[in-house]
């Protein structure tokens, strides 16, 4: 990048090389400063990004992304619409690559495993890291056959004709499992007399915590959430907000939201994306709610633009 003079938020004119992006209408002009993405926890983190870039065709919708997140936790990404962070949840288990036109650049790891490394099994991966979606899509099936699809599809669970056949047939392990996601989802009271019900005929709140259940069901360790709330009545929010609290505390959770108030609720740290998929800040989330160090960030939050 060639060097550039801006004006920083102080008013001083500044010859620092960071990167620079073109803003939107109602942002600062500011250079981020790479401090503003450091954020320090104890212990490894999970997933570490480096230098992740994303192009849909010329698009180029992630720039130079690098992050840790880490276990047990919840991190918020927030951002206005058309700033990347979905984009960058579904890089995180390699959902982008259904895309034709997407196009990654940088490392995802896993624990340590870099994901995008030739061979590696996203059938293994995505069931590892699972992900719920904006709007609930549980299968045209009974509620039970929506928890216990995917344990059967990966032979977790042995099921059907020649399992009853060879005298394996697991349906006692079954039925604990079904009432144990669909407790971990804050669901079984619920559905309790109706486990052979259409999924589709139950409430949206319910079907999203359905679909929670069925992610639970394949023991992952890592739960993206693309605006799992955004249409949802505020009562059903409020559900799928506890949810997510009590769900950090065995999982890894990377929740896509557009509510500012819902990401400072819930969440243990925020990443803040702007204009041209930068992340400009990273960090505590009363500390980015509370005293961002970028001014941009601070225009975002407070509703100056976005």
């Amino acid at each position: 990048m060639t060097e550039a003079s801006v004006t920083t938020t102080d008013g001083t004119e500044s010859d620092d090389t960071a990167s620079s992006i073109e803003t939107t209408t109602g942002e600062s002009t500011e250079r981020t400063k790479a401090e503003w993405r450091e954020y320090s926890f104890a212990g490894e983190p999970v997933l570490s990004v480096e230098d992740l870039n994303v192009w849909y065709g010329d698009d180029h919708a992630l720039q130079d992304i690098s992050i840790d997140i880490p276990e047990e936790s919840v991190t918020a990404l927030i951002g206005p619409s058309g700033c990347g962070k979905s984009t960058f949840l579904r890089c995180l288990n390699r959902m982008n690559d259904r895309i034709d036109v997407a196009r990654i650049e940088g490392t995802v790891e896993f624990n340590g495993e870099d994901i995008y490394a030739e061979g590696a099994n996203l059938v293994e991966l995505r069931k590892r890291i699972g992900m719920v979606f904006q709007h609930p899509n549980p299968f045209p099936k009974s509620i039970r056959e929506n928890v216990a699809y995917g344990p059967r599809k990966h032979g977790d669970i042995q099921r059907g004709l020649v399992p009853k056949l060879l005298g394996r047939d697991e349906k006692n392990k079954e039925d604990e499992l079904v009432e144990q996601c669909l407790r971990d989802a804050a669901l079984w009271d619920e559905v309790e007399a109706r486990l052979d019900d259409n999924a589709l005929g139950i409430s949206g709140g319910q079907q999203q915590r359905l679909c929670i259940a069925r992610c639970l069901a394949v023991d992952p360790e890592v739960i993206l959430m693309d605006e799992p709330a955004s249409a949802l009545d505020p009562i059903a929010t409020a559900k799928i907000e506890d949810l997510i609290e009590d769900l950090a505390e065995e999982y890894t959770v990377v929740i896509v939201t557009h509510n500012m108030q819902q990401a400072a609720r819930i969440s243990d740290q925020t990443a803040v994306f702007l204009t041209g998929g930068e992340l400009v800040e990273y960090g505590d989330t009363d500390q980015v709610f509370e005293n961002p160090r970028s001014q941009r960030v601070e225009d975002y939050i407070t509703g100056k633009f976005g």
